[in-house]
């Protein structure tokens, strides 16, 4: 008789699969929920519902996730888990391969403390098995209420679970950390929204603009060329803020001058983000040649705000081997000693 596999590994990795397809958010949330649901079980009750077939009875538990349960235990790796792993491969040419072999890290994630759906410690073990180093936590600001902004009492709590978190990664001898960070938003003014003190406190902070994508280009450009003097600031996050894809519709570029931006980027040694995000993308390749040839630096970062989006990586080393970027000029190759030295440097 085949060895039963684990079914609640087998509904997380489907999930994981999800979110890196970018599926519907229901779909991924139909098997991490079910997840939950069964793992809350008493002992036996797992196998004896599924030999009787109740296990729809439970809430949160459909007819294809049943199946998926039932197909585990009884050591078939699932269809529908199946199907995925088959479509799931990524063809990359050697030098995208390279270079997401030379990453050390991701620097821009989100949680479920702002509009991410899985808990810190998912997103962290998920990124333990990519292989990383460290993920940067970069949960919103305050003032981004519709992605639940993490006021400063917030973000204090969040620190110390952070600090739990990693004194137990020590504890079972893992290398992996996890940095603490924030994705603030940059205000009107070019001001950061979260108080300089909690700023000096974190180890990456990555600054993005969120509000008044429509400004005038002089007005654009004031604003961030003043974010990137803030010497709290150390990556400047999606700079175009364009959607060309996704749930969200579209949304063009804003408009800036990017010689003067990037040349501020030089000026203070901050790096540019290469976003990943499928609607994202962002910067275009014609401004990230223009980034390059200013002499900047770049941070690779997925922005995920699941575990299976931290998988997207590939999506911006490829773009950067397509515009020339060296590794040495992207700052997720350091080691994170040498990543948070470069980010204190700024302070």
């Amino acid at each position: 008789m085949p060895t039963a596999r684990d079914p609640l590994a087998d509904l997380r990795r489907i999930a994981y699969l999800l979110e890196r397809a970018h599926e519907k958010t229901y779909r991924v949330r139909a098997f991490r929920g079910a997840a939950t649901v069964l793992g809350k079980l008493p002992d036996g009750e797992l196998a004896a519902r599924a030999k009787a077939g109740t296990l729809t009875e439970l809430a949160g538990v459909g007819d294809v996730t049943a199946r998926c349960v039932v197909e585990s235990l009884a050591g078939e790796e699932p269809v529908y888990l199946r199907r995925l792993e088959s479509t799931a491969g990524q063809d990359l040419d050697e030098a995208t391969r390279s270079l997401l072999e030379a990453l050390r890290g991701d620097c821009h994630a989100h949680s479920d403390w702002s509009d991410g759906g899985s808990p810190i410690d998912e997103m962290a073990l998920a990124a333990v098995d990519l292989g990383h180093e460290y993920l940067v936590l970069t949960d919103h600001s305050p003032r981004l209420t519709v992605a639940r902004g993490l006021s400063a009492e917030r973000l204090e709590e969040q620190l110390g679970v952070v600090a739990d978190l990693n004194a137990g990664f020590a504890g079972l001898g893992l290398s992996f950390r996890i940095l603490t960070g924030i994705e603030v938003d940059i205000l009107a003014d070019g001001s950061l929204d979260q108080t300089d003190e909690l700023l000096a406190r974190l180890d990456v902070v990555v600054g993005s603009v969120h509000s008044n994508l429509k400004d005038e280009p002089e007005v654009m450009t004031r604003r961030m060329v003043t974010a990137l003097a803030n010497p709290h600031l150390d990556i400047l996050g999606h700079c175009t803020g364009r959607l060309i894809t996704g749930g969200r519709g579209t949304r063009p570029e804003s408009r800036f001058d990017a010689a003067a931006v990037f040349a501020a980027a030089v000026e203070h040694d901050k790096a540019i983000e290469i976003n990943s995000r499928p609607e994202r993308l962002d910067p275009p390749k014609r401004l990230l040649r223009v980034a390059l040839e200013t002499g900047c630096r770049f941070s690779i970062d997925t922005d995920a705000h699941a575990p299976g989006q931290l998988d997207w990586l590939p999506n911006g080393c490829a773009r950067a081997v397509a515009c020339g970027v060296p590794p040495e000029r992207i700052v997720n190759t350091l080691p994170a000693a040498d990543l948070l030295a470069w980010a204190a440097s700024h302070g």
